[in-house]
This record gives C-alpha cells, sequence and structure tokens, in this order.
C-alpha cells in the first residue's frame, strides 16, 4: 500500500494558515469596517480620489519601468554566462549572488551616494562635457528605476541562468550553420527557449519593486509617491487602518492580477515553444 505523503505536509500547512492566510483574512476584514459598520465605505474613498488612481498607475508604471531595465540588462549577463567558461560562470554567479546577501536597506543608501550630486554619475557626466554643473538624480523616477534595476537584477538573471544551464549552444550553432542570421535566431531560437524563464524573472521584479517601501521612500523622497508610500501614511500619519487595510487589498488585488497573467502566458504551450 502506497503511503500517503499528506502528513509531510502538515508542519508548512499549519505554517501557512497560521503567519499568511490568517493575517491575510484579518487585513482583508479589517479594510470593510467603516464609520457606519461593515461597508465598502473605504473602498468608495480610494476609488473616489482621483491621486489615488494617480498613486496606482504610478506604482504600476514603476514596476513596468524596471522589468524592462532588469531584462535589458539581465539577459546579456544571462546569454554571456551560456556561452562563457567554467571560470566566467563562476564570476558571474558569485556577482550576481553577493548583493543578495546585503541588506536592500544598505544597497539603497549606497544609492544615495550613487545619485547624488557629487556621486560618481554627475562626475562622469561632468567629465564628458554632457553637463556643465553637478545634476543629482535623487528623488527622480530615473534615479529611482535605475536603484531599483540594480537592486532586483538577481531576480530575473537566476531564472534565466536555470533555463540556459538545461539547454545546448549547440542550439544556435545549428540554427547559425542553417543560415539564420542573429535577429532570426534570437526570435525563433533563443526567446522561445528563455521565456519562461523571463516571465518567472518579471514576475519577481514587479512584485518586488511594487512592494519597494524603504527605497521607494528614500531615493523617490516625497514627490514620487507610490502605493506603499500611500499605505504608510494611512497607518502611521492618519491612524486609520481600515482605509490602509482596504490600499493594501488593492495592491494585493492589481499586483496578483497582472501575475496570474503572466503565469497564465507562461504555461501557454505554443509560445514557450513546445507546440
Amino acid at each position: 500500500m502506497k503511503a500517503s505523503g499528506f502528513p509531510y505536509v502538515i508542519p508548512m500547512l499549519v505554517l501557512s494558515v497560521a503567519f499568511f492566510a490568517t493575517p491575510l483574512a484579518v487585513l482583508i476584514g479589517y479594510s470593510f469596517f467603516g464609520s457606519q459598520g461593515a461597508s465598502l465605505e473605504n473602498y468608495g474613498r480610494f476609488f473616489g480620489d482621483a491621486f489615488n488612481f494617480h498613486v496606482l498607475i504610478n506604482t504600476a508604471r514603476l514596476g513596468l519601468e524596471t522589468v524592462i531595465g532588469t531584462t535589458i540588462l539581465g539577459v546579456p549577463i544571462a546569454l554571456f554566462y551560456w556561452h562563457g567558461g567554467r571560470n566566467a560562470r563562476q564570476v558571474i554567479i558569485f556577482l550576481t549572488l553577493i548583493p543578495m546577501l546585503t541588506s536592500n536597506v544598505v544597497r539603497t543608501f549606497a544609492w544615495i551616494v550613487i545619485l547624488g550630486r557629487q556621486g560618481p554619475i554627475s562626475e562622469a557626466l561632468m567629465a564628458l562635457g554632457l553637463t556643465g554643473s553637478p545634476i543629482s538624480l535623487m528623488f527622480t523616477e530615473l534615479g529611482l528605476v535605475m536603484a531599483m534595476c540594480q537592486i532586483d537584477l538577481p531576480l530575473i538573471i537566476l531564472p534565466l541562468i536555470a533555463i540556459l544551464s538545461r539547454t545546448s549552444v549547440q542550439f544556435t550553432e545549428a540554427a547559425q550553420v542553417s543560415g539564420a542570421g542573429p535577429w532570426r535566431i534570437l526570435l525563433t531560437v533563443l526567446l522561445p527557449m528563455i521565456l519562461p524563464g523571463l516571465l518567472a524573472g518579471w514576475i519577481l521584479v514587479f512584485a518586488s519593486t511594487s512592494s519597494s517601501f524603504v527605497t521607494q521612500a528614500v531615493i523617490g523622497g516625497a514627490r514620487n509617491v507610490y502605493v506603499p508610500q500611500l499605505i504608510y501614511r494611512e497607518v502611521g500619519t492618519l491612524f486609520d487602518w481600515p482605509m490602509a487595510s482596504a490600499i493594501a487589498v488593492v495592491l494585493l488585488l492589481s499586483t496578483g492580477l497582472l501575475l496570474v497573467a503572466m503565469a497564465m502566458i507562461s504555461r501557454h504551450r505554443r509560445l514557450i515553444g513546445h507546440a
């Protein structure tokens, strides 16, 4: 008689219910607390304010910009790993993993120096003659996207490396011998192979960027407001916990819908080249 594996799942099930499902249920329940009892009052206040829509769109745009930036940086690095020798691969893995051993807070404050008026970016632009005076990228969306791309870059490199490590470089060599050009190889051979890794990386990067309160607050400043800062304002300044809960649920649902859409795309057999 085949033994059931259910007893081994019980500890994880208990932990998930105690530390994820129960707090989430409390959060959702709290979001319905209105001045007249249980109602949709908090959601009505959120969607009735145009500023909140602006903040929601800002947060989604920041996530998409970071996804694009990490893709542009991460794909060449993963391909270099794929074609590289043993030493090159070890260096890439080391340089990818070592930032993840440092706290996001430390990396965020390091970017204050990099983006400041006396930082290396400003000095390089002045040395190249692109600007006549020191500039600061602090408290700008461009500076925030640059910081988020560096912080979240490992989240897209590692899934790509996992995919490419199981694939032989002979696929591209065979396409090249058959007369395919670089763009044809990229679109018909490489892209279908790495698409599952790309989608997994996009999901991780978007979720991480959308909820990165510290980096958004420190690098983005007060002029660039995103949903996590809106939640912090409701809790820390206005002490309106039901409204903060409603905003958190909206962020959770909007991010979750996008992630489900990406997950459905990643399972499309024709798109990932299994048809």
